[in-house]
């Protein structure tokens, strides 16, 4: 009794000193992780997460469980982690799209970017490439503003689901050129690229990764890209800004984040080993060689920045083009 009695003050005491989050912070983790990624199979995000989870798994000796939650521009997914309890058994693929362009778009996203959550890591950006269907007669830029101009409200483009940085990027070029362009959501950017393959809209701009191959396939026709540099990727395609879009630029960029909370400790850990994967020569290279442009590795204090700097610049922009989801 004597012994039972001192084994029961012995782990009082441990209790005590170590609260149950900090020694279950300790033994992080000791089930399978959730990554909830807000966009469709086959979108950057799911690429670049399914990537990254498939090496995260063997550094955390736990399986890392990727969950899509396409729909209402990522909104569901965020929200979802926004409610998740702040362990790390729950974090998320997020996008400037979900971030910072849905808390302008949606009326009650469900969210709010900077109280909601705690960054990881800032993984990188990556542009957009202006296409349209393989037998489409525009050969620049030019060409789809002098048509859109010609009959206002008649030129379509297609994205990946409203929100999206495909959808902005869309936004972005009509307030830019003057032109009324009408906006086609879809369920996931793999469907918006299938319907400007088919010529069920006129042009979309899709992330590089996505596109690439069909641009090279000529399943696709590339006018532009919508960063300020041209593509190592695609080195012969002018950007839009001196393709007559001046000051157009849409890099769009990603990140790892978990519930607000969360133990440093363990947003330490997963900052730590996601850095470690994305230094890797093999995945570097397989991200690089399909168009990701990797950040450099910083705390998870400059993917906050990133996400304030973002939240005092587009609010303007989407509110002055009058776009709206809900």
């Amino acid at each position: 009794m004597k012994m039972h009695r001192a084994t029961l003050a012995a782990l009082a005491l441990t209790f005590a000193i170590f609260p149950f989050s900090q020694v279950h912070a300790q033994a992080y983790p000791a089930r399978p992780i959730k990554l909830l990624v807000p966009l469709a199979a086959g979108s950057t995000a799911d690429i670049l997460s399914r990537t990254i989870g498939t090496e995260l798994a063997m550094a955390m000796g736990q399986p890392v469980v990727v969950d899509n939650k396409p729909g209402a521009g990522g909104t569901i997914a965020m929200a979802e982690l926004a409610r998740a309890t702040p362990d790390g058994y729950t974090i998320a693929f997020a996008s400037q799209g979900t971030l910072v362009f849905n808390l302008s778009l949606y009326a009650k996203p469900g969210y709010d970017s900077l109280k909601d959550f705690s960054p990881i890591l800032h993984v990188g950006g990556v542009s957009n490439v202006m296409v349209v269907p393989p037998d489409s007669a525009a050969k620049s830029p030019f060409d789809i503003i002098a048509a859109a101009k010609a009959k206002p409200g008649t030129m379509t483009f297609s994205s990946g689901g409203s929100g999206t940085s495909h959808h902005l990027s869309g936004v972005l070029f009509g307030q830019l050129t003057g032109t009324d362009l009408v906006h086609v959501p879809y369920k996931g950017a793999p469907q918006g690229i299938l319907a400007v393959m088919s010529g069920e809209v006129n042009m979309g701009f899709f992330n590089t990764p996505t596109v690439i191959n069909q641009i090279k396939d000529n399943k696709l026709k590339g006018l532009a890209v919508t960063s300020l540099t041209r593509s190592p990727l695609l080195p012969t395609m002018p950007t839009l800004d001196t393709s007559g879009v001046k000051g157009y630029e849409v890099n769009t960029w990603f990140g790892f984040i978990a519930p607000a909370n969360t133990p440093p400790d363990v947003v330490s850990r997963l900052h730590t080993e996601i850095g470690k994967i994305l230094a890797m020569p093999a995945i570097r290279d397989k991200l690089t060689s399909q168009g990701f442009e990797l950040a450099p590795f910083t705390p998870p204090s400059g993917f906050t920045k990133i996400i304030r700097e973002d939240l005092g610049k587009w609010p303007g922009i989407i509110k002055a083009s009058g776009a709206k989801v809900d």
